[in-house]
């Protein structure tokens, strides 16, 4: 589709956006396949509503203005509404909603002392649910507000739905006959379980909420429909053979006592309280279950809402003051990639600015280089940018239908774009690494590492140092520590006398760390301080394991292809092993020091292999390996089917699922302790 072009008059303006509107309108009802986002979609109708209204005599009866959706399916029976199922005005500042204000005010002074509702504008799909003798008979789609399409059988998998009424034997009897409208949608958290499922199995993901939610309500099978987790709010009574509630607020406790789920409401007493709730859900926004794109205003008294009568297709008694947009559409001219503090590489996308939500966006992340594959993310693409509250903003995926066949697949780089030493991507990660140990974009990473109580141990090397250190070129790697002086210290700002000598002393006092701390302090990709343990026990020297190969590690336990490819290229790259001249030359070369076990007599623990996951009260990891090893036992760092018990803290981590997968006991603290005893 064409971009929207500026004409000569307003009426050619006007022409133009019909076709547009009613184009993307087709897109995102029909086709559930928009090329657009809501933030652009609501500027051109707000823009079309204004010219009409400066121009009423081009207003005509097949304009967008005058119907609120668009033709169902096909492949659904037809249901017609009772009434009209129409959407909402829209007001993008408080402004707009002021002026919706004094327009109704000036219809009807019974607004002046009226109060409202404010509930959340749910970013998902209307549906329209028939009862007759409290049950559920019919329900469809909004369709064109006149006509949808008969769903009722994908409605009946929505476990929220109630089948009858009352759903408790002393709940309220219901109308003979009535119709409700209602909201379907999937929750945050369960679309994201979802992809990562589909994600599990090799299956495509789904970009958004929703689109999934509107996807799985237009499924042909039933069961396909089951398989979302979708759920749904009621709001409304379209029509009622019985009195209903003569306002919103007693209408929303009115549907919840005949068992449908209603959305989080405040009653406001003034327009300026309507703000403040407004306010609320906006700062809370991304603490709610759900995607909300705004707030809806609502006067409360139902037959003043109704006397209020409509605006084209309108409600006057009601008006949607939208959120800060955080979902937009522009083009990806090109992508770039960062290299963090852990060697990881990540690509990040360069915009054509845009604005989301008062700010203006030239770059979003990309995650990581499968996610471009995945997407099939190109540079020139046309795409969805969306940012959650403060979050970096990131690309959600192409508009495919928009390319022209000048886009470019993107190919993760060869080399580290920062060191331009070679990068390397091990079979089932995600990430791809640059294994340099001196590139200057891990520094600071690098040296925290190093000097942190599981390795080197250096007390009163902070990051706040750290970082003095390195900008004030006291050292360009790990190895550069053990030349300082106290001189230097000295130099820079906060160092006295006695903070220089601790530090220095510190320093100095970890060059008799054990091989397997300096090992881990490396920071080696996948050799942790288990793992160190197992290679001194296995080679006894670092000249040793420097010489190791793929095939004589991978028969280490707990060492796997991808571990193995690790080690054998961070000795492989000549600026690592430079590094290690450089240790070599400064004295720092530990030689091996294991803790020694006991007889097999005297260890309880002989032959039994344990893996540690979490954290404990009253033991560190270290101390845990250190009682494991003193009484025979073995710890590896990765759980296998050799693997005994998994010893679980809290905040455990992975491990505990690939432990039930294998059948492997599951342990406590207080268990372990009594194993020892036993």
């Amino acid at each position: 589709m064409a971009e929207i072009n500026s004409t000569s008059t307003p009426k050619n303006r006007i022409e133009d956006l019909r076709r547009q509107i009613n184009f993307h309108c087709y897109r995102y009802h029909v086709l559930d396949a928009p090329l657009i986002s809501d933030y652009e979609y609501d500027r051109m109708m707000a823009e079309l509503v204004q010219l009409e209204a400066q121009h009423q005599e081009w207003i005509t009866s097949d304009s967008p203005t005058q119907r609120a959706g668009a033709p169902p399916l096909d492949k659904f029976r037809k249901v017609r509404h009772p009434m009209p199922i129409l959407s909402l005005a829209n007001a993008f500042d408080e402004a707009g909603v002021r002026g919706w204000y004094e327009r109704i005010y000036k219809l009807d002074e019974r607004v002046a002392s009226t109060q409202y509702v404010v509930e959340p504008k749910i970013d998902g799909l209307t549906i329209v649910l028939h009862y007759e003798n409290g049950l559920f008979v019919t329900g469809a789609t909004r369709g064109d507000g006149e006509i949808g399409e008969d769903i009722t059988q994908n409605l009946r998998t929505i476990q929220a739905l109630p089948l009858r009424i009352p759903v408790v034997p002393d709940g309220p009897n219901p109308p003979p006959y009535f119709v409700v409208r209602c909201e379907a949608y999937i929750e945050l958290d369960d679309f994201d379980r979802l992809n990562q499922r589909l994600e599990m199995a090799g299956e495509k993901t789904y970009q958004n909420p929703r689109n999934t939610a509107a996807g799985a309500l237009r499924q042909l099978d039933p069961g396909l429909t089951a398989q979302r987790p979708l759920k749904l709010l009621a709001y409304a009574i379209v029509t009622s053979e019985a009195t209903i509630p003569a306002t919103q607020w007693e209408l929303l406790g009115y549907l919840r006592s005949m068992g449908f789920p209603t959305p989080e409401a405040k009653l406001c007493a003034t327009l300026d309280e309507a703000f403040l709730a407004y306010n609320s859900l906006l700062t809370h926004r991304d603490q709610l279950a759900y995607e909300a794109d705004g707030a809806v205003i609502k006067i409360n008294d139902l037959k003043l809402s109704s006397d209020l009568g409509y605006v084209g297709k309108d409600p006057r008694g009601a008006l949607a003051y939208k959120f800060p947009a955080r979902e937009v559409t522009t083009r990806l001219m090109d992508i770039g990639v960062n290299v963090g503090r852990t060697g990881v590489l990540t690509p990040y996308a360069r915009l054509e600015p845009v604005e989301i939500g008062g700010v203006i966006v030239k770059q979003a992340t990309l995650h990581n280089f499968d996610y471009i594959a995945e997407k099939d993310i190109r540079v020139g693409d046309f795409v969805y940018i969306k940012r959650a509250g403060d979050v970096i903003p990131y690309v959600i995926g192409p508009i495919i239908e928009r390319r022209d066949g000048d886009e470019i697949v993107f190919i993760p780089p060869g080399r580290c774009p920062v060191c331009q030493q070679g990068v390397e991507h091990y079979d089932g990660e995600v990430a791809w690494y640059c294994v340099n140990a001196a590139c200057p974009a891990q520094l600071i990473r690098n040296v925290e590492h190093f000097v942190s109580k599981g390795a080197m141990n250096i007390v009163g090397l902070g990051i706040k140092v750290v970082e003095q250190l390195i900008e004030s070129g006291l050292i360009q790697d790990i190895a550069d520590l053990y030349k300082l002086t106290k001189h230097d210290l000295l130099s820079l700002e906060g160092f006295k006398d006695k903070k220089a000598d601790n530090l220095i002393r510190a320093i100095a006092d970890s060059r008799q760390m054990p091989l397997e701390r300096f090992i881990t302090a490396l920071g080696i990709h996948g050799v942790g301080e288990v793992l160190s343990r197992d290679l001194v026990r296995h080679y006894g020297s670092l000249d040793g394991l420097i010489k190791a190969t793929i095939d004589e590690l991978i028969t280490i336990e707990g060492v796997g292809p991808n571990i193995a490819q690790g080690i054998t290229d961070w000795f492989g790259q000549s600026s690592n092993h430079a590094l290690l001249e450089k240790f070599r030359a400064l004295g720092i070369w530990p030689e091996e020091s294991v803790p020694e076990q006991s007889s097999v007599g005297d260890a309880p623990l002989t032959g039994i292999n344990f893996v540690i996951t979490g954290s404990f009260t009253n033991y560190s990891r270290d101390d845990l390996i250190a009682l494991i090893l003193s009484k025979g036992g073995k710890v590896t760092s990765s759980v296998s089917k050799k693997t005994n018990y998994l010893l679980v803290g809290e905040n455990p981590g992975s491990k505990i699922d690939k432990a039930r997968e294998f059948g492997v006991t599951l342990i406590d603290e207080d268990r372990f302790l009594r194993l020892i005893v036993d």
